[in-house]
């Protein structure tokens, strides 16, 4: 009696495990606003980019330089285009925040002073500037946890993204 009491405990306990994978939904992490699936649906990448020289260069044309390139290799992976706005870091927040962007971009570090404002990645890059390593990031709406994790994953299988520009 006692051993069939243990195989049944034992297969409701295999059973209840089982339930738990269902209780992670299928997309997560998810974006309260829907910025990836926004940006895959309209097949725009709507960038933020403030000028730092190596990182975002801005003249006539569209931004160029590092930051640029990566930006421009993420929205071909999420086959989107990429829609330019150029201003300040204080401007690119308050467009983040507002959703009028998607990413942002500009040389940040992860001491950077909006923090308590956006998302930031995970740094990618580490460079040495006067002695002092600077790990880079970029910005994204506070919260946007599947942008987020999808453009990490994405840097994270760059090669060149560890470099210094």
């Amino acid at each position: 009696m006692a051993e069939i009491r243990r195989v049944l405990l034992l297969a409701a306990a295999a059973v209840l495990l089982a339930g738990c994978g269902s209780l992670v939904p299928d997309d997560f992490p998810a974006d309260p606003d829907g910025t990836l699936d926004g940006v895959r649906e309209a097949g725009v990448l709507r960038v933020g980019a403030a000028p730092r020289r190596g990182w975002i260069e801005v003249g006539d044309a569209e931004p160029a330089g590092r930051e640029a390139r990566l930006v421009a290799g993420f929205a071909d992976h999420l086959a989107a285009e990429v829609e330019w706005t150029v201003a300040g870091e204080e401007e690119l927040v308050r467009l983040l925040d507002g959703g009028e962007i998607d990413l942002a971009v500009g040389g940040f570090t992860d001491t950077n002073a909006w923090v308590t404002e956006v998302g930031l990645t995970r740094p990618y890059s580490e460079v040495e500037v006067d002695g002092t390593t600077e790990a880079h990031v970029m910005m994204v709406p506070m919260g946007e946890n599947a942008l987020q994790s999808e453009l990490e994953r994405w840097l994270d299988a760059q090669p060149a993204a560890g470099r210094a520009p």
